[in-house]
């Protein structure tokens, strides 16, 4: 019997296991192929001061050509609008804020989703109308939890009721200094958003959807539609350096 249960077992074992499907690497390591930088101020593609850069492996945001920041915010765009999806991106703060940068912005930075096209942004608008998932750097004192939730030119609905203030905590830990952060993003489409840091669910929402009372989003509205399946995904320049060491798609059926 004993014999049999270890047969059984072996057998088991031998079986081909499921395999978690292929994550896809947005970012190749090399340069910004499948990406295009909108910075506040300049025509989409310019990217302003080597803003956006890939140095030993790593994308990374610097400043060192500013001087002052002068409210020239940015995002990296990827190429193809998604709906269904997860997204896994690994990051750490770096260095100092540039002279300038608005005192929120310290250690602050983003993933912009269902994102508006960069090509329907204006040249000197400073965010895509999106869903924010907010990365946040803590100061080695206070709780300053990561991956918040803000939302410009959108809302969103939680437990039920629509959310119209701009940003909304997470459950999610604190992370201070220099460390690497590993954070990922359910999206299904308009059903729900979920971000979660370390496998853990910190926040979940649904039903995002465009405010008609922003100018901008106003603009994008079709046929009374508000409700928001899928758009652009890109990554903030808000005026503290970061590097981003992965950042890797999985895409979902929509079923």
């Amino acid at each position: 019997m004993m014999a049999y249960f270890a047969f059984v077992v072996l057998m088991a074992w031998a079986l081909p296991q499921p395999v978690e499907q292929d994550w896809e690497p947005l970012f190749n390591g090399r340069d910004l192929d499948g990406w295009t930088p909108k910075i506040t101020g300049y025509e989409l593609g310019d990217n302003f001061g080597d803003t956006f850069r890939v140095v030993d492996g790593l994308l990374q945001v610097r400043y060192d050509a500013y001087g002052e920041f002068g409210g020239r915010f940015g995002h990296l765009f990827y190429r193809e609008p998604l709906s269904h999806y997860r997204l896994r991106i690994e990051y750490r703060f770096v260095g100092e804020q540039v002279p300038g940068g608005p005192s929120w912005a310290w250690r602050n930075s983003g993933v912009m989703l269902h994102g508006q096209s960069p090509e329907s942004m204006a040249i000197d608008q400073d965010f895509p109308v999106s869903v924010e998932a907010q990365l946040l750097g803590g100061d080695g004192r206070r709780e300053r939890p990561t991956l918040n939730v803000c939302t410009p030119g959108t809302h969103i609905v939680m437990d039920g009721k629509l959310i119209t203030q701009h940003c909304t905590n997470a459950t999610a830990p604190t992370f201070h200094g220099d460390q690497w952060v590993v954070v990922e993003l359910e999206v299904r489409g308009n059903q729900v958003i979920r971000h979660l840091v370390n496998g853990k669910v910190v926040l979940e929402y649904s039903r995002p959807q465009l405010d008609p009372q922003d100018v901008t989003a106003n603009t994008l509205i079709v046929n009374g539609v508000v409700q928001l399946s899928s758009g652009t995904i890109s990554l903030q320049s808000e005026s503290h350096p970061i590097d981003f060491r992965r950042v890797e798609l999985l895409r979902l059926s929509d079923e």
